[in-house]
């Protein structure tokens, strides 16, 4: 990262309000957060979410919804859904555009293709968006019924108020959607995922908190310099435990997202004319983990399927419904140190059935994303052959076979993180929903903007890289150091009107 060139590239106008308009789209956002749903009585709504999200027993898809829509769920915020209808959309518009052959040719007809796709997936996003509204008011009344304490937060709303509860919820996602892209338009990162990242930023002030009152039982005491100050030594140990495995954590993330096998590519030399091309060679990088966090939402989504049947299936007449309703929602409950305390394979249920599910999407999705065979159709047209490989057909099973063995253990190192939530609420007795996810989706995001607003400022600076006014003699070898010496000391062009 070429911290000199984005400092020198603030000084230029064009690159510093890029980055406040950004700024200012995000500052909205946190506002808009902060704004609740019209509804009969917002000091019952407000008690009955302080109850459920604090309680152990908070469903892990509710906490997920929370940390990636900035805390909006906890407010009962018109931004609650959030960017959930877009993405879905366009995870359903890969899946589409993979298995319908018109949608397959429209993506390979360039950035007009690309604008059309991105088009249906807007409009697609729109229904989403008004399902996933009514599903969330109606997954927050269930869980505050159980959980909250309180009662039905939608005892007294009408129709009508359903339908402006709706609305909102619609609006504020379409909203949110608008923001992303015009975020994305200033070309200092990808609007959504600054989104969501500014999202889990904003919770971190809270998991603090209630790692704090965790570890401390709300004690006012710290650790310094390795003496004790008003906690005791099990206290002292928790809290250094606790920061050294977020760190483990931490560096480790950053190594599984940065890892990538390079694959050597070579393009054979050809002669048109009196010119030569090809002849170089290249690298094919191949990600690690190439599903990034996709897995473990389509996971968190997936699980919380069964419990919300087992939820409808408490409330039916039949008493074998019931039953089976009861042993739904006990065996897919998120599990806590009571739960495992308690004994059994019960608890086991959830985090083996999660992990599972990471694992088989994981493999899913890279299989969509990375296809092998449209690389080495693109490779063999090209002129270029991975070295030791020959192209075409080998060509494809030897990508085929790299990706595999690459996913296979991004598959594993994705499963542990998804599950690192879970272990937390196990030992610290706590609602934890800041995991190896979030810090995932901030590494990955935090690394893609830098290198984002780096490849701006590298466009904003390039003036003072401006080609000489004679030609070098070609016939004389250099290196890069001697080109980097011509640049240093070249005096800038003059203009037409200066001479």
């Amino acid at each position: 990262m070429n911290w000199k060139i984005i400092w020198k590239s603030l000084k230029h106008s064009d690159m510093r309000n890029r980055i406040l308009a950004v700024l200012g789209m995000l500052v909205v956002f946190r506002i808009l957060a902060h704004i609740p749903i019209p509804l009969a009585d917002p000091q019952t709504l407000r008690q009955v979410l302080q109850n459920l999200f604090s309680s152990s027993d908070t469903p892990q898809l509710l906490s997920f919804i929370d940390v990636l829509s900035g805390g909006a769920l906890a407010n009962f915020s018109i931004m609650l859904v959030g960017l959930g209808p877009y993405i879905n959309a366009s995870i359903i518009m890969q899946l589409l555009t993979k298995a319908i052959p018109q949608l397959e040719s429209m993506n390979q007809d360039g950035e007009f293709g690309r604008r059309k796709i991105n088009q249906y997936t807007r409009i697609l996003a729109l229904p989403l968006a008004i399902i996933q509204s009514i599903g969330a008011i109606y997954l927050v009344r269930q869980s505050a019924l159980q959980i909250g304490g309180i009662g039905d937060i939608t005892a007294n709303t009408s129709i009508m108020q359903w339908v402006l509860m709706v609305a909102c919820l619609t609006g504020g996602s379409m909203l949110l959607m608008w923001l992303g892209e015009l975020i994305t338009e200033q070309s200092v990162g990808n609007g959504i995922s600054l989104l969501i990242t500014i999202g889990i930023v904003s919770t971190l002030p809270t998991t603090i908190a209630t790692l704090y009152q965790s570890v401390f039982n709300g004690e006012a005491s710290m650790m310094m310099f390795g003496h004790r100050i008003g906690i005791d030594e099990k206290q002292a140990l928790l809290a250094g435990a606790i920061i050294l495995v977020t760190i483990i954590i931490t560096v480790m993330i950053v190594k599984l997202n940065e890892a990538a096998r390079n694959l050597t590519v070579q393009y054979a030399k050809r002669v048109q004319g009196s010119r030569a091309y090809g002849g170089v060679t290249t690298i094919l990088p191949v990600k690690l983990i190439t599903a990034g966090v996709i897995p473990i939402i389509f996971a968190v989504a997936f699980l919380s399927v069964p419990a919300f049947v087992g939820q409808i299936l408490s409330s039916n007449g039949s008493a074998r419904l019931q039953e089976i309703g009861l042993k739904l929602s006990i065996w897919f409950q998120n599990p806590s140190a009571q739960t495992f305390a308690a004994g059994g394979w019960t608890p086991y249920i959830y985090p083996a059935v999660y992990f599972l599910l990471v694992f088989i999407f994981t493999f899913f999705y890279t299989s969509i994303t990375f296809n092998s065979k449209e690389i080495a159709e693109n490779l063999q047209k090209q002129g270029g052959f991975i070295e030791g490989v020959r192209s075409g057909v080998q060509t494809e099973k030897y990508l085929g076979k790299v990706v595999n063995r690459l996913t296979l253990f991004g598959a594993l190192a994705l499963g542990l993180l998804a599950l690192t939530p879970i272990l937390g609420q196990a030992f610290l007795e706590s609602n934890i929903a800041l995991g190896g996810t979030s810090i995932l989706i901030l590494v990955s995001v935090a690394l893609e903007t830098l290198r984002a607003i780096e490849s701006r400022a590298l466009m904003v600076t390039y003036d003072q890289y401006e080609q000489p006014d004679f030609f070098y003699d070609t016939s004389v070898p250099s290196d890069a150091a001697t080109g980097a010496r011509r640049l240093k000391f070249l005096p800038k062009r003059r203009n037409i009107s200066d001479r």
